[in-house]
């Protein structure tokens, strides 16, 4: 066997990594990225390696995920929707029926189906999922811990479990980049015969709005237009660009953050604004401020791309680039929110560095979420569409192509099954597995329009909507449905609901179905799995009675 040393500076300067056949993966979710952030999807930020994957594999263009983090990283994971493993609260339970809870026996990770299989599995940026990645089928993690209020700074971090180490440059998309680079260059060294899953989480561009001083130096004047013409140039590129056929939906002015802090709303200082109005009515003060906000954002997406570059430099060093399948998403859309944590924030200091807490804002929010309505925590398209790249040379023919099939962070576990291969095992831990609700997206690796489904399903905080075909119906927490044509309307703004009750009808009828057989998966684990020797017939009928 070749020494550690030798197989490791064979992996950095060639093709060492042999891997089986097996595709390698390599999921990497962004944190509260807006829909047209993206320059392959219409923004104007500078990421020419994100760009490079769209060029040279696939483009979604409607992608969905929950609204919310934690719950799509939980429905990334298990190929479940967050409430039906116990991940976020189900209506009509008066415990919630989970709520950030732990997942059901029968509803293991990703990494934990992939192990068996001969893959060994790496995590590298946020978890926000129960129980730890070491506890979970990973082999290396590089965590960031709950509560990441500083970009600067590396309490609450670990690596391995053990504390990470705070330098002078320390930058936490610097180190999650890091850490994935280094869990690569080890896999190449030490099991180059064996595939891999990379879980790569970068927390950018969450707020705090912190970025090196030269990164965002880069954007310093970028934004002195404003948030509608940034908001109308989007949504020229995207139109040019076929991603979308819909007029770009008026801002909602009075719509502001979801979650009020007055308090903290006093601490930014009078540039600070909790709405999305007009540009001209702003003063040239609070013009400067707000452009220099998105200035921040822009360098957060400018710099995780540059860090996926890395990585991506990486897997080509080591030779398991055109093996590997690549999938981009967010986890919701960008935020609206307005708070202030960690250790506050301080007026006099540069905007952007440690001593600030700036968050994007429901004006900028509303920009990055162009061509959709509304941002993260609600359910209608500004909060749940996605940018969903997927690359994977020795597999995909087609380059830079778009498919139109509403997909969904659900249907990435059973996409990697297929082409690991492998199946879901009937049960896990003496749990029978119920049927999860994802599709495999492998047939619109070839065509678009070639994922089959009933519908697609949302529930977070109250708001709760339902996408079948191209008929979305959606409400607003403690409010009215609304009916929506996403053929011709995705930016929701002719609602249908007056024109077309026996259809809304119908659709919250199958809303209420769906929740009712949520409710049985979250409250219960099924019964362990009826021995082989009573029969299929049998434990088949055990399982679908719970």
């Amino acid at each position: 066997m070749l020494p550690r040393l030798l197989l490791l500076a064979l992996a950095c300067a060639g093709s060492v990594f042999a891997g089986t056949g097996k595709p390698n993966v390599l999921v990497i979710l962004a944190d509260d990225l807006g829909f047209s952030d993206l320059g392959c999807y219409g923004g104007e930020i500078a990421t020419p390696n994100l760009d490079a994957l769209a060029a040279g594999g696939l483009r979604f263009t409607q992608a969905y995920n929950t609204a919310r983090c934690w719950p799509s990283r939980a429905a990334a994971m298990t190929g479940y929707y967050a409430q039906q493993v116990r991940r976020d609260v189900v209506p009509g339970i008066p415990s919630g029926g989970g709520n950030r809870g732990v997942r059901p026996a029968w509803a293991p990770l990703l990494s934990e189906l992939l192990r068996p299989l001969g893959y060994r599995n790496y995590h590298s940026g946020k978890w926000h999922i129960d129980g730890k990645p070491l506890a979970a089928g990973f082999d290396r993690t590089f965590e960031i811990g709950t509560g990441q209020n500083n970009f600067f700074k590396a309490p609450g971090n670990s690596v391995d479990g053990v504390p990470d180490v705070q330098t002078p440059d320390y930058y936490v998309t610097v180190a999650t980049a890091d850490r994935a680079v280094e869990h690569l260059r080890q896999h190449a060294a030490e099991h180059a015969t064996s595939p891999f899953f990379q879980f790569l989480c970068f927390t950018a561009p969450h707020f705090p709005l912190h970025a090196p001083a030269e990164d965002i130096a880069k954007y310093e004047k970028a934004y002195d237009a404003g948030w509608d013409e940034i908001a109308a140039a989007r949504h020229a590129r995207l139109t040019k660009l076929g991603i979308v056929n819909h007029p770009r939906p008026s801002p909602e002015r009075d719509v502001g953050p979801p979650y009020a802090f007055p308090d903290d709303l006093a601490k930014l200082g009078p540039d600070e604004v909790n709405r999305p109005v007009p540009w001209r009515e702003l003063t040239p003060a609070q013009r400067k401020f707000q452009a220099t906000k998105m200035a921040i954002h822009a360098a957060m997406v400018d710099r995780m791309d540059r860090e996926l570059g890395r990585v991506i430099a990486q897997l080509k060093a080591m030779g398991a680039y055109e093996n590997t399948l690549i999938v981009f998403a967010s986890d919701n859309g960008a935020s609206a929110e307005m708070m202030v944590r960690g250790d506050g924030h301080d007026l006099s200091a540069p905007p952007g560095s440690a001593k600030t807490f700036l968050c994007l804002g429901p004006g900028w929010s509303t920009a990055a979420n162009t061509p959709f309505r509304r941002h993260k925590t609600w359910v209608h398209e500004g909060g749940i569409a996605t940018p969903f790249i997927v690359h994977w040379p020795a597999g995909i023919k087609a380059r830079g192509e778009l498919r139109h099939d509403p997909v969904h962070l659900i249907d990435l576990v059973p996409t990697v099954l297929e082409l690991v291969p492998g199946q879901k095992p009937a049960s896990v831990r003496g749990h029978a597995v119920p049927p999860a609700p994802g599709r495999s997206l492998v047939p619109a690796f070839a065509r678009s329009g070639a994922i089959a489904r009933d519908y697609l399903w949302w529930e977070h905080e109250g708001n709760r909507a339902l996408r079948a075909g191209d008929w979305k119906l959606v409400a607003l927490a403690k409010g009215d449905w609304e009916l929506y044509d996403l053929g011709s309307d995705r930016g929701e703004s002719r609602n249908l609901a007056g024109a077309q009750p026996e259809r809304v009808k119908a659709l919250a009828a199958q809303w209420e179905r769906h929740l009712e057989a949520t409710k049985v998966l979250a409250l219960t684990d099924p019964a362990p799995a009826v021995p082989a020797k009573q029969g299929k017939g049998k434990a088949k009928a055990k399982a679908d009675a719970k």
